[in-house]
């Protein structure tokens, strides 16, 4: 079958290859996916740059964890039913070698997950890493109702997926960019109140939650921390899924008189019962709303290098998606 790889890491073009690899076959409980859309995360990305020092796990590497397509074969102890079942699939190549960034993926039946109808394979292959970092992120630590929830950087993929499952859960949602002139490009409905953190940020998120929020779903712990400990309610938790600086520094005595609560979210490894329960509620969002993700830019798989360097260099309109 048609993949791409990598032998060994590196710059995109470097060692991003085109070619054919043996098409594998489904084991005990694996579903195996014809894929059409093959979503490309930051994590992809990173693994191939080994970010952080982080060795080839494998000898080759099919890249890409998300993705979108059609059940075409099935393991030992699957229902038959799921043959020709439109799925979209997570954690594809998350401890595991090959990806969605080929004609076919191999997962455990459980990381398929049917799409409905009127979803498209496009939308289908964004859901997965980004939305279960959103879900995790708002409701790890109980519901959201009546609550107000912060959501930073919620013009980018998992705030913006954030944002939209807390409303959808009843929440009041305010979301933040980085620029002024960044407000009016969040589609309208991701949250009730956008503001702009380039100046007086705290002082704009007061305006909005005098009370303070309850829930912050933080993308850059380290760049928005003191900003936090300005605009907490008391018993507030941050969840934190990024952060530019390694080792971040904290303002104690603020967050510790204020009693909260710091969540630290590695989206590989969340209790597979979560996981389970974001993809139920991402795929009933995707239903009702078609527009969930609204921006995708896709690429034809043998251009997978420029998508990768689209990604890399923080210059993507929206998610990038292969078409295979």
């Amino acid at each position: 079958m048609r993949a791409a790889f990598y032998d060994q890491q590196g710059p995109a073009a470097d060692v991003l290859r085109l070619g054919t690899v043996p098409e594998s076959e489904p084991g005990p409980g694996e579903v195996r996916v014809r894929v059409t859309r093959s979503g490309i995360n930051p994590g992809d990305v990173k693994k191939r740059q080994a970010w952080l020092g982080s060795p080839m796990a494998f000898d080759r590497i099919v890249p890409h964890s998300d993705g979108a397509g059609v059940i075409d074969a099935v393991g030992e102890g699957v229902d038959a039913s799921r043959l020709g079942q439109r799925v979209w699939v997570f954690k594809a190549q998350s401890y595991r070698a090959s990806g969605t960034a080929a004609e076919s993926t191999v997962v455990p039946t459980g990381l398929a997950v049917d799409l409905p109808d009127e979803v498209s394979d496009s939308v289908g292959a964004c859901l997965g890493i980004p939305g279960i970092t959103a879900h995790r992120a708002v409701f790890a630590d109980g519901p959201v109702a009546d609550s107000t929830v912060l959501v930073h950087g919620v013009a980018g993929a998992v705030g913006s997926l954030a944002a939209q499952l807390a409303r959808r859960a009843g929440a009041r949602v305010i979301g933040t960019v980085r620029r002024d002139g960044d407000v009016d490009g969040v589609d309208p409905g991701v949250a009730d109140v956008v503001v702009s953190t380039a100046a007086d940020g705290a002082d704009r998120i007061r305006d909005a939650a005098p009370a303070g929020v309850d829930r912050i779903v933080e993308v850059a712990l380290s760049t928005n921390v003191d900003l936090d400990s300005q605009v907490v309610a008391p018993n507030a938790v941050i969840a934190v899924y990024g952060s530019p600086e390694p080792r971040p520094a904290i303002p104690l005595w603020p967050l510790l008189f204020a009693n909260v609560s710091i969540r630290l979210l590695g989206s590989d490894d969340f209790p597979i019962a979560a996981k389970l329960a974001a993809a139920h509620d991402l795929t009933r969002a995707a239903a009702d709303n078609p527009r969930l993700v609204p921006r995708i830019q896709e690429f034809p798989l043998d251009q997978i290098a420029a998508a990768h360097e689209l990604i890399e260099n923080g210059h993507p309109s929206g998610r990038v998606v292969l078409t295979v």
